[in-house]
């Protein structure tokens, strides 16, 4: 099994360096024909869905880590942190880069009518 997890930190690993490497890339090509600021937007938008991906891949590392290693009260307090801190971290990079709280999308995505009538809007939370 520790090929398993060696397998998914490397695939982690990959996604991390060959996505940055794109996204960067794809931002220098955008930077040579248009607006320098549109060009950091959308680089800093896709190395954070590289850096979300990537985060994915380490966490399900992490699990099956924690399901094939030796039971002790110090490797299971060490991957839990390391799950709590990668986990904040996808978090943090998507509400960054959506720019508001996951639950919060579907709600102000829709229109007054399609809002369910107990569901407050944003002018009945001001």
């Amino acid at each position: 099994m520790e090929w398993v997890v060696t397998g998914f930190e490397v695939t982690g690993a990959a996604i991390l360096t060959v996505g940055s490497l794109v996204a960067l890339v794809s931002a220098a090509v955008s930077l040579r024909g248009g607006d320098p600021r549109a060009a950091y937007k959308r680089a800093r938008q896709d190395v954070g869905r590289v850096i979300l991906l990537g985060l994915e891949i380490l966490i399900i590392a992490d699990i099956v880590l924690t399901i094939t290693v030796e039971r002790t009260l110090q490797s299971t307090l060490t991957l839990g942190v390391l799950v709590l801190v990668r986990t904040f971290l996808s978090f943090s990079l998507e509400i960054e880069l959506e720019g508001s709280l996951p639950w919060r999308r579907g709600s102000a995505s829709r229109t007054p009518s399609e809002r369910p009538d107990s569901e407050p809007t944003d002018t009945d939370l001001r």
